[in-house]
């Protein structure tokens, strides 16, 4: 029986995956210092996930004032995600999920049982996850609504602290 996909208010699972830059990374680690956007992706270099990939790129500045980190996740190997990174310039972090185990362990859907699913989870630093978007046919709100998450949240956060 497989695992049930990862919902809004879970706390996320903890794991391990080779970055493009033969690193490994390690979600926790990440999570101690900053809110984590996990977006899982179909393919490197394929229109849609390209134009996803460069929005993230080019809104990756209001990702870090917002406290946040970028982090796409396909199962395309360490040496395609180095290329899809040098080619567009991405400044944030590639996994390579080459089983798919990460994507199965979050429950992320396949379109039409085949294709691997476009979803966005916004995680923060006590690892729930706040939101997911899932859509495959439009990359580019992954981004926007990403952000506009992330704004909420730090408008929470300053709420708790003028309580105390």
């Amino acid at each position: 029986m497989g695992r049930e996909a990862v919902k809004v208010g879970d706390k996320v699972p903890d794991f391990e995956l080779n970055r493009q830059d033969g690193g490994i990374f390690r979600l926790y680690d990440l999570l101690k210092k900053k809110n984590v956007v996990l977006y899982f992706y179909p393919k490197d270099r394929t229109p849609g996930c390209t134009k996803q990939a460069c929005e993230f790129r080019d809104q990756y500045e209001t990702f870090k004032e917002q406290g946040a980190e970028v982090v796409g996740v396909s199962s395309d190997s360490v040496d395609s995600h180095k290329r899809f990174e040098r080619i567009y310039h991405l400044p944030f972090i590639l996994l390579s999920d080459k089983d798919g185990q990460l994507r199965s362990l979050f429950g992320v859907p396949r379109k039409l049982g085949i294709l691997p699913g476009r979803v966005t989870y916004i995680i923060d630093k006590k690892g729930v996850v706040r939101y997911i978007f899932n859509s495959m046919t439009k990359p580019l709100e992954h981004v926007s609504t990403a952000i506009s998450v992330l704004q909420e949240l730090e408008k929470e956060e300053e709420l708790k602290h003028q309580e105390v």
